[in-house]
């Protein structure tokens, strides 16, 4: 069995860190290393596999197929890395510390009064978060990287134990300044007449949306913008301009204050449920526990 010439873990922090931030300048300022320093370690990479792994098109780096596949082996390592490092400090020190994910509607809008509340109440327990994509944060749990996820879409997998939180809708919005600012009803055919910014397309938001749509023969909105922060969107709504689905959670004190309008569509809704989700295997945890005994009394 040969062991020479292996790749280290900076090399591959290196690669994921350059397809995930969207570039080398981005990559050193995450990884609070030099440009130089970043590209030392990408040509080392390359070097020990003996193959390109990315190229430039478009001015823009893309990965090649060989990288491609090392990008995968990389981002699985790293993760697997992670959480043996976490469940070796879990030994050390008993489990006083939840590792958990969410995805980002919730991460952004739900979870920072939660956290706040849950330190109050637990002072000796604490809370490990990551924000995700939906897909993604089912995957950490099934492989037990993490301990806890709350999410938008109910994870269908024979090792994943889930349960209702609470209830939400997704609303249509505009601005103060948007012709249908305090219309009543919009007819469900107009829909399609409208300019949007949206959250992009690997968001549960996004699924959701097209999933409705998709059920009243709609597959394609007319989207001007797809971004990755529902803070965006709001400030691009304030111009006038634009309609988007968001979250009820998200957007009800907005409306309640007049910044934004909820336009109600005849014969449409979106109507979803959020999701508390852990692996059956772990069952046994009482950080765990009691975020849940939190999450139930913050909905009552």
């Amino acid at each position: 069995m040969e062991y020479t010439n292996l790749p280290d873990l900076s090399g591959w922090a290196t690669l994921r860190a350059i397809v995930e931030k969207g570039g080398v300048n981005e990559a050193a300022r995450a990884l609070k290393v030099s440009q130089s320093a970043i590209s030392k370690r990408l040509r080392s990479l390359e070097k020990c596999y003996d193959i390109s792994l990315m190229e430039r098109v478009g001015g823009r780096l893309r990965l090649t197929e060989a990288g491609e596949k090392v990008y995968l082996l990389a981002a699985l390592t790293l993760d697997r890395q992670l959480a043996l490092r976490e469940e070796i400090n879990a030994l050390a020190t008993g489990k006083t510390s939840l590792r958990m994910e969410v995805t980002f509607g919730i991460g952004e809008h739900l979870l920072p009064d939660l956290l706040l509340s849950f330190k109050e109440q637990y002072p000796d327990y604490s809370i490990d978060f990551r924000i995700a994509y939906s897909r993604n944060v089912e995957k950490q749990l099934a492989m037990e990287r993490v301990d806890m996820v709350l999410l938008e879409h109910a994870p269908d997998h024979p090792d994943i134990l889930v349960q209702k939180w609470m209830e939400d809708e997704l609303w249509l919005v505009c601005g103060p300044e948007h012709f249908l600012f305090a219309t009543e009803w919009l007819p469900v055919e107009e829909l399609t007449n409208l300019k949007y910014v949206l959250r992009e397309k690997r968001s549960s938001i996004t699924e959701s949306l097209y999933a409705a749509l998709s059920r009243i023969g709609i597959d394609k909105l007319n989207t001007d913008l797809e971004l990755g922060s529902s803070q965006a969107i709001i400030d691009i709504l304030s111009r006038g301009k634009h309609v988007s689905f968001m979250p009820r959670f998200a957007v009800n004190e907005r409306v309640s204050q007049g910044e934004l309008f909820h336009i109600k569509i005849t014969g449409f809704r979106i109507l979803r449920t959020l999701w508390i989700a852990r692996n059956r295997a772990a069952l046994d945890h009482p950080v765990a526990e009691a975020f849940i005994n939190l999450l139930r009394d913050s909905t009552d």
